[in-house]
């Protein structure tokens, strides 16, 4: 517990620090006092096989069914997602989903994943900026990943072993075992881990040794429990990778990583490895688990189009993961080998592309990604193709930040649909790109704008939390001269943010300006209305949990 804390206010700006803090502490002390936010690359632990949890007289059901497990999961989301190191990065985020949907197709298949579970649970992964390497899973299926995780590894095999194993901890129940196992000594938690966040802002060694205090004894005896629930983690997980089609190796590689991370640099960045220690027991049973080849004779399953997403992803995640200015001019300068594999050339030229956005600069940027595009044009067809696309929607960023709008339209207009390079206007890096590039565009006819807003729209019906796309949609609506619509927008991107407060304050303020609607207005209105009954009716649900 002290490590977390000790590297959460080591990565981030103050504010952002104590929210953040206090907000992991939280979940952990609700959720699994001394065991959640102890859980760096699976916060609550192990399952045996694809056995699913008895759901009749388990001490899982007894303490929190699944529909209660994500109530409580929305309510510290519903903090989480205000917090600024949270960050929406599409491009990002749909490289991290989509090996995330492929274990949760897995799970269902091998049913680790029933259906009450599955209706019940939000499955939704989510970003957060920090150097360390983490991830974490949250009640109700919610699992963060930090940037710093997704820039270390070496393969996608690597990072789905880590999503693999956080999707055990919550198909087993962990988070609801465990306060089954601890509930009397819950508040007792939640109030030494405030206490200690609170002091944090004054005097961090006296909120250390708070904290300290009150979870020596929920530490203690959780330890065994939880180190089951790790074992369990990592088999079941196992399987789930398997399932979903990515070398099972990637889990034995990403321990052999973090080890060798470890040893190199003990300067508490890597609090996966110090809440799940890595012993060579540990390390030996993944080695195990691959069969009589043995860890040196498994043949990787290489996927060329994987390996050249993942590369440029965790390019990108090094580069926005520190803001800070030295690291950002040490990624400007990154030298390339021109002896290097094309792959290798392509990471760095990208690499110092998005550094070179970052700061601003950027026709170097322009060049810099000229240069990846003739790296990437040595790959294979498919990866070749596959990194085009990245690079198409990394120069339309680079144009919009450099209110080129105009540019960015053109460029996005010319390539979208364009099989050569699998670009798709249903995707959401291209949904969001176009809308912004439409409001920002100078002159963008009407019809544009309402393209722009219906694919908005469709996004968003399978996304009902996306905050960013609701915000465009509020933009597009006021420039199209649907007020109505656009307070509704407004209101939806302020729930989705957490804020419930201001998003019925958008409502009323709307029900006072809008006096006297058309047909159409007043069916907006209603809905409005509707919603803004339901945000008040959650608020107060949380003021009775409280």
């Amino acid at each position: 517990m002290q490590i977390l804390a000790r590297a959460t206010r080591a990565r981030l700006p103050r504010r952002g620090r104590l929210r953040l803090a206090a907000l992991c502490l939280t979940a952990a002390a609700c959720a699994a006092p001394a065991g959640l936010a102890r859980s760096a690359a699976g916060h609550v632990g192990p399952a045996s096989g694809s056995l699913v949890l008895p759901d009749l007289g388990d001490a899982a059901a007894a303490a929190l069914s699944p529909t209660a497990e994500r109530r409580l999961g929305d309510r510290i989301m519903r903090s989480i997602r205000r917090d600024p190191a949270l960050i929406d990065d599409p491009l990002l985020l749909e490289y991290v989903e989509s090996l995330w949907q492929s274990l949760l197709r897995a799970g269902r298949q091998r049913g680790d994943i029933g259906t009450e579970l599955d209706a019940a649970h939000a499955w939704e992964a989510f970003l957060v900026r920090d150097r360390s390497v983490n991830a974490f899973a949250l009640p109700g299926g919610y699992i963060g990943v930090h940037l710093g995780l997704v820039a270390m590894t070496a393969t996608s095999d690597e990072l789905a072993s880590v999503l693999a194993h956080e999707l055990a901890h919550v198909t087993q129940r962990h988070i609801a075992r465990m306060i089954g196992q601890q509930a009397q000594m819950s508040w007792v938690s939640v109030a030494s881990l405030l206490l200690g966040v609170l002091a944090a802002s004054s005097n961090p060694a006296a909120a250390q040794a708070m904290i300290a205090g009150g979870q020596a004894v929920a530490i203690q005896n959780q330890l065994n429990f939880s180190r089951d629930m790790e074992r369990e983690a990592d088999r079941v997980g196992f399987g789930v990778l398997m399932e979903g089609g990515f070398d099972p190796a990637g889990m034995a590689g990403m321990f052999e990583q973090l080890a060798q991370a470890s040893r190199l640099n003990d300067d508490g960045s890597f609090p996966y490895l110090r809440t799940h220690p890595l012993t060579t027991e540990r390390i030996g049973e993944a080695r195990a688990r691959l069969g009589t080849s043995g860890w040196a004779g498994t043949a990787r399953r290489h996927n060329e189009v994987l390996a050249t997403r993942h590369a440029l992803m965790a390019a990108r995640a090094r580069v926005l993961a520190d803001v800070r200015q030295a690291a950002l001019q040490s990624a400007m300068r990154l030298s390339v080998r021109p002896d290097a594999e094309p792959l290798s050339q392509l990471a760095a030229h990208y690499t110092r592309a998005v550094a070179l956005q970052r700061g601003g600069l950027h026709d170097d940027a322009a060049a810099a990604l000229q240069s990846a595009r003739q790296a990437a044009r040595l790959l294979p067809t498919p990866a070749s193709e596959a990194a085009e696309r990245i690079l198409i929607l990394t120069e339309a960023e680079g144009l919009l930040a450099a209110r080129r709008a105009d540019d960015a339209m053109a460029l996005l207009s010319r390539q979208v649909g364009a099989p050569r390079v699998g670009m798709n206007a249903a995707s959401r890096p291209e949904r969001m790109l176009l809308a912004e590039a439409a409001l920002q565009a100078s002159e963008a006819p009407a019809a544009l704008l309402e393209a722009a807003a219906s694919r908005l729209e469709l996004g968003l019906a399978d996304r009902p939390q996306d905050a960013s796309a609701w915000a465009l949609l509020a933009r597009a609506w006021t420039r199209l001269g649907h007020p109505v619509r656009a307070v509704r927008a407004e209101a939806e991107a302020a729930a989705a943010l957490g804020d419930l407060p201001g998003a019925i304050d958008r409502v009323e303020g709307a029900q006072r300006r809008f006096r006297q609607p058309d047909a159409g207005d007043t069916i907006e209105l209603s809905a409005m209305l509707a919603r803004a009954r339901g945000w008040q009716r959650q608020l107060q649900e949380d003021l009775r949990e409280r």
